[in-house]
């Protein structure tokens, strides 16, 4: 069953994330996919996360799909003019790739090139528009597409622990209204303020995926507040983590934090979007903690 059918059959969900190298193997990707192939519904790609290169999130998909994972295309604004945009939304849904995560992408400033120009030729919502004008048959600038039509499931991202949820939630339904399917959050830590947004965001009525991030360490955590838009991580849990920094290394802490974190929140959301940032390998034990 795919995603948007588990989804819509009301099945909570788990989505987990690897990211490209910097490089052309895909061994190791292959390898830290092949760990949660039938515990995740669907694997993300990201696309040159934080603005670094790296091999390119379609190829990294189609890979992935040839070795029996759903894929979910992230595609970022900040690299492509619409016309590359729509030309690379064809050209994932010819390889039978329909999951997309439209985004607008961070800025260069941040990754290993930061002297690069961004594009932003289109955000996140006009990206979503475009997807929709494709599956009528039609490109951006209403220019005819020859038949068959791609079909694409679109989803956005949300941030509903940030400083103003109110801005989110109108950026939301922006999002929707553009076409947007499903959610992804970014990561929260603080199950209080999710609760909070999701409900308000239920109205709605678009499934949301509950952002989780297994914590390394303090250093990790307070680099996310410092850095991450829309990310608070508690001092409590910067101190638990502080507290003991062989369980942290080891995992254990951070999985705990994370699992935690879901059993509150899964009341409010429809799955979980596990991002494990290089921790691929606790993906699985993290899904099979939480679905007992």
């Amino acid at each position: 069953m795919k995603l948007k059918e588990k989804l819509k059959s009301g099945e909570f969900v788990f989505t987990s994330e690897v990211g490209p190298p910097k490089g052309i193997s895909l061994d190791g990707v292959l390898e830290d996919a092949g760990a949660f192939l039938g515990e995740s519904a669907a694997v993300n790609v990201t696309d040159c996360q934080a603005s670094v290169m790296r091999l390119g999130s379609l190829a990294t998909c189609k890979a992935l799909l040839d070795n029996g994972h759903e894929p979910i295309y992230q595609l970022a604004c900040r690299d492509r003019n619409r016309i590359a945009l729509q030309s690379d939304l064809l050209s994932a849904a010819y390889f039978g790739i329909s999951n997309v995560l439209m985004i607008t992408g961070d800025y260069t400033s941040l990754g290993d090139a930061p002297d690069a120009k961004p594009v932003y030729d289109l955000d996140s919502v006009s990206l979503l528009h475009a997807a929709c004008e494709l599956e009528r048959g039609v490109d951006f600038n209403g220019n005819e597409l020859s038949s068959p039509f791609p079909k694409f499931f679109k989803g956005a991202v949300v941030s509903p622990c940030s400083d103003n949820p109110d801005a989110q939630l109108i950026k939301m339904e922006k999002k929707i209204h553009a076409g947007a399917e499903f959610f992804q959050t970014q990561a929260v830590f603080e199950p209080e303020k999710f609760a909070a947004f999701m409900e308000k965001a239920r109205a709605f009525g678009v499934p949301v995926l509950l952002g989780v991030v297994i914590l390394k360490s303090a250093g990790m955590a307070r680099f996310m507040n410092k850095n991450i838009a829309g990310v608070q991580i508690p001092q409590g849990i910067i101190d638990r983590l502080d507290s003991d920094k062989d369980r942290a290394k080891s995992g254990e802490i951070g999985l705990e934090i994370a699992s935690s974190i879901i059993d509150e929140c899964r009341d409010f959301c429809e799955g979980v979007h596990i991002m494990a940032l290089g921790w691929e390998s606790k993906v699985p034990v993290l899904i099979k903690v939480v679905a007992e």
